[in-house]
């Protein structure tokens, strides 16, 4: 994205990314956060047009309850943790699951609102590294 002076507002190109449908949005930014958005006129899916979740849907990107850094719960209390940490806290609870319960304990709901490619990483990751089938998703029609 290009940079922009501080009171320099931009319109950027994008795809929805609350479903499959693929709608084109034209995104307003200034001063680094999203001011408006709507459909894109040219986009051939959605010819401008563009449902209530595409119009105000991304208002939580700029909430400040959004969280911006891992969390790990330390004597019952959530604290900030680097990558590392909550990663390896995520691979030690996992091993934990595995050995009491087995692989069956796990499950995963996938998205529609996540990229093929997202997808099937996440069901590669259930039945490659986790060992279960216990995968599922809204994606169906």
């Amino acid at each position: 994205m290009e940079t922009l002076a501080s009171t320099d507002t931009a319109v950027v190109s994008t795809t929805c990314s609350f479903c499959g449908t693929g709608c084109g949005l034209e995104v307003t930014h200034q001063n680094g956060k999203i001011i408006s958005v709507r459909g894109d006129k040219n986009a051939p899916v959605n010819r401008g047009e563009t449902c209530v979740k595409g119009l105000q849907g991304w208002k939580y990107v700029q909430s400040e309850r959004r969280l911006t850094h891992p969390l790990v719960r330390k004597n019952g209390v959530l604290q900030r943790a680097s990558w590392d940490e909550a990663l390896s806290e995520i691979r030690k609870r996992i091993h934990e699951v595995q050995e009491s319960y087995g692989p069956q304990a796990f499950g995963c709901l996938s998205s529609s609102r996540a990229t093929n490619e997202m997808n099937f990483v996440a069901q590669k990751f259930m039945r490659q590294v986790l060992g279960t089938n216990n995968i599922d998703s809204c994606n169906r029609t």
